[in-house]
């Protein structure tokens, strides 16, 4: 087995790691993942997984896959469990704007700007989770997007190719979670004083 599959591995178990608590969160109603955020991190980060693969990104695109297909799961039990359902005319505007970013991809026919466009649709579908977690800042779990931080930083080490196409997505999505935590951690000091 080589080290890119070994790290591919890992890349994965992290990503259960980080989900398999945060479902439970949501079954018991501890978590309230905004539905609108989900809905777009599980199409984009699929698609980007697509992309990765070709462009040959290998074994470091798999918990990209991975994490696509039970992003999508926890979009459907954000709807189910009607976790966040506050929708705002702000969370309209980044899910529409998201939503209509997703076909100019297709008719650029190159990774690069699949990846490129999906990114920055990803980022925007942290609007309103960042809205949400500003007013209630115990609503998420930051134990989810601190393993998600590590995730992206093994998944890049796990890449066959390193190319803007298959380095950018998870580079940006760490950073963004990143700043999330940062912020987040920022309001519950901020309430607490």
């Amino acid at each position: 087995m080589s080290y890119k599959v070994l790290l591919s591995a890992i890349a994965i178990g992290v990503t259960f790691a980080a989900f398999l608590p945060y479902i439970r969160s949501i079954l018991k109603g501890a978590t309230r993942p905004h539905v609108f955020s989900w809905v777009i991190w599980g199409v984009t980060t699929f698609v980007v997984f697509l992309a990765q693969l070709a462009d040959s990104g290998g074994a470091g695109a798999w918990p990209i896959g991975v994490s696509g297909g039970i992003t999508m799961y926890i979009a459907f039990l954000a709807y189910v469990k009607r976790a966040d359902v506050s929708i705002t005319v702000t969370d309209r505007v980044f899910f529409v704007s998201a939503m209509l970013s997703l076909p100019f991809w297709y008719f650029t026919n190159d990774p690069l700007w699949a990846v490129v466009i999906l990114t920055t649709v990803d980022v925007l579908g942290f609007g309103p989770t960042i809205r949400k977690t500003y007013f209630h800042p115990y609503s998420e779990s930051l134990t989810f997007f601190s393993l998600f931080t590590v995730r992206n930083i093994i998944v890049i080490l796990a890449l066959e190719n390193y190319s803007v196409a298959t380095v950018l997505f998870p580079a940006v999505i760490a950073v963004a979670c990143m700043s999330l935590i940062a912020m987040v951690l920022y309001r519950r000091r901020v309430i607490t004083v």
